[in-house]
This record gives C-alpha cells, structure tokens and sequence, in this order.
C-alpha cells in the first residue's frame, strides 16, 4: 500500500491494482466491503487534480472499511480495459468505479470526482 501525498492529515493506502486476476478478487472483496478503483493517467493534469483532490479530502472515518484500488493506466492500459468490461462502464481516464456486491454502483470521471459524492454514494 501507498500514499502519494505526505501531509499531516490521514492517507489513503493505495492497492495496486496491476493483473486482470485481481478483478476476481475485488468482486469477491466488494461483498463484504466495497472497493474503490482509481484510474489515473500519470502525464495527465486532469488526472493529477483529481487525484490530490480525493488524497486531500480523504476521512477513514467517513468511509469506514472501503478498500481503495489505484491503476496506472500508462502501464496498465490493457487492464484498464478489462476493469471497463468487468464492471460494465465506459472507460474513461481519470476514472474511479465503486464496487459492491461485485458490481460498479458508481462511477465517475475528470472535474466529477469528489471524495463528498463518493460519500454519498456508500
């Protein structure tokens, strides 16, 4: 796990998600507790904004056992892919897709991702 923001405030610990085996398991994790993936693009501004944004108004406690998946679309871009078609949406970068139950329940992209509607939406 990882953080990429060091700061005095809590961290998300960051999965790696790198191998299409991991799918299954976040489909079988996501029925007991539901699970973030984050699609981010490393060389894209966009990308970067949401991303500090969700590090930056990140609560555990406002999230309680949510389990957060991180995917570098430059190296992954095939399994970026597979992530789409498993869960049923478009792809798009950045992106994240909460999943519970084995089934996205929300996702979004670009400027629409925001740690207080991901709140919303557990």
């Amino acid at each position: 796990m990882f953080s990429f923001f060091k700061s005095k405030k809590e961290k998300m610990n960051w999965n790696q998600l790198s191998s299409e085996s991991q799918i299954e398991e976040i489909k079988k994790e996501s029925e007991n507790h539901p699970v973030l993936i984050f699609k981010h693009s490393t060389t894209c501004p966009i990308s970067s904004t949401a991303l500090n944004r969700m590090e930056r108004n990140y609560k555990q406690e406002d999230v309680n056992d949510l389990k957060v998946y991180y995917l570098d679309l430059l190296s992954n871009r095939g399994l970026s892919n597979a992530v789409a078609m498993a869960f049923n949406v478009e792809h798009e970068s950045p992106q994240v897709i909460l999943v519970k139950n084995g089934q996205s329940v929300y996702t979004e992209s670009h400027f629409g991702i925001s740690f207080e509607d991901l709140k919303t939406a557990l």
